[in-house]
């Protein structure tokens, strides 16, 4: 996973202190990843918070975002106090740097 937007939020959350962990799973046969309910591809937890994150480019934040809004689990992670967020990553001046939209 070297340099996706998976481990650079991994990366990231780690470094706040979080304990964080990828969620989804690799389908064998299909050649497809399953995101956690739908949309959750790095959970982590520091205290008694929750973050759940959808890694992606900053291209494809308004196409994830739009993706969790329309999920039909969205209001059963909402509801268990989940903060969901995607973060979207891009490269500024050699460094790079990431989009944070709260949609929970």
């Amino acid at each position: 996973m070297a340099d996706s937007p998976t481990s650079r939020t991994l990366k990231r959350l780690r470094d706040q202190g979080y304990l964080a962990d990828v969620v989804e799973k690799w389908i064998p046969g299909a050649n497809i990843r399953r995101d956690l309910f739908g949309f959750v591809d790095v959970l982590a937890i520091k205290g008694g918070f929750v973050l759940a994150v959808q890694a992606t480019s900053y291209s494809n934040v308004p196409a994830r975002v739009n993706k969790i809004a329309d999920h039909e689990n969205l209001s059963f992670v909402r509801a268990a106090g989940w903060t969901i967020e995607v973060w979207g990553w891009h490269k500024v001046k050699n460094r790079w740097k990431v989009r944070i939209v709260d949609v929970s």
